[in-house]
């Protein structure tokens, strides 16, 4: 199932997608301007999703919004977490401050304001706060059961789905604070969707994620590579901490960010980046 919220005649909607991804049924949810959210907390409680509200409308005809525009909290994000990414960073200036890989996941956040559409603009800062402004394409996984201390052996059994996001950050800011949130978190910096495909559907654990900018492939893995692979980024952050239906846990990206490149290559105003990962489709967001 393909779970997506959009704007359609002036009004927020949330729905289903079809298979092919070529038709959207809207649903009767009382709020939606909170997304998939109640459709993700209904499945929850074991509750049945609620009925049609319309009919249905071609993608092409709607205007996608984030699925989860407003999420609960801020999103959890996971660095350095493919072999080959790793290996490229450790060439950077992050030489100095880190192993080549990790034994235990690094986790920081986002925070949940930054979060916009897939085809939104991502919106460039000021010269004057950061001029190094990269891309990470990403698999991202929603929580749909809630738990603390999820041991890895039932962490996919708390998995409600998968849905795509650009982990944009502004490099010189995240090495100037020499923590990741403030250069991670820049209005619009995390582009969401197209929508959420649940887990029965799609195995994020044996997935496909390209990123390409302005037509140009710069990244391609598969999620079999992670270091630390999804049961164990669940049991990682929701030790002592409880994760609630809905949070959104992203899991890192390949290699071939901007910053990993000789010399690197920052992102500029008019650039488009477009991510895909097999299973669910593609986002596709211009920089201005």
């Amino acid at each position: 199932m393909r779970m997506a919220s959009w704007q359609w005649g002036g009004r927020d909607h949330v729905g289903t997608i079809s298979a092919d991804g070529r038709e959207a049924t809207p649903l009767a949810v009382r709020d939606a301007s909170r997304g998939v959210l109640p459709l993700i907390q209904a499945l929850a409680r074991g509750e049945p999703l609620p009925s049609p509200s319309g009919a249905r409308l071609p993608v092409e005809v709607i205007e996608l919004r984030a699925p989860l525009p407003h999420p609960l909290r801020s999103l959890f994000c996971v660095g350095r977490n493919y072999h080959a990414h790793a290996a490229e960073l450790a060439s950077t200036v992050f030489r100095e401050t880190m192993p080549e890989e990790d034994p235990w996941p690094i986790v920081f956040s986002k925070l949940p304001e930054c979060v916009v559409g897939p085809h939104d603009t991502v919106r460039l800062p000021s010269p004057s706060t950061s001029v190094q402004i990269d891309y990470e394409s990403e698999l991202a996984v929603i929580i749909g059961k809630g738990g603390i201390d999820i041991p890895k052996s039932r962490a996919m059994d708390h998995v409600c789905g998968y849905t795509i996001v650009n982990d944009v950050t502004a490099r010189d800011v995240q090495m100037r604070h020499q923590q990741w949130d403030l250069g991670k978190s820049f209005d619009t910096f995390c582009p969401m969707g197209p929508w959420i495909v649940t887990g029965d559907e799609l195995d994020g654990n044996a997935t496909r994620v390209r990123g390409w900018v302005n037509g140009q492939l710069r990244q391609d893995g598969l999620t079999r590579d992670m270091i630390h692979d999804i049961p164990t980024l669940i049991e990682t952050c929701s030790r002592g901490i409880t994760l609630y239906p809905g949070d959104v846990i992203a899991t890192g990206t390949p290699a071939g960010v901007g910053m990993g490149m000789s010399p690197p290559q920052w992102l500029r105003a008019g650039d488009r980046v477009r991510i895909e990962i097999d299973g669910i489709g593609a986002i596709e967001n211009p920089f201005g």
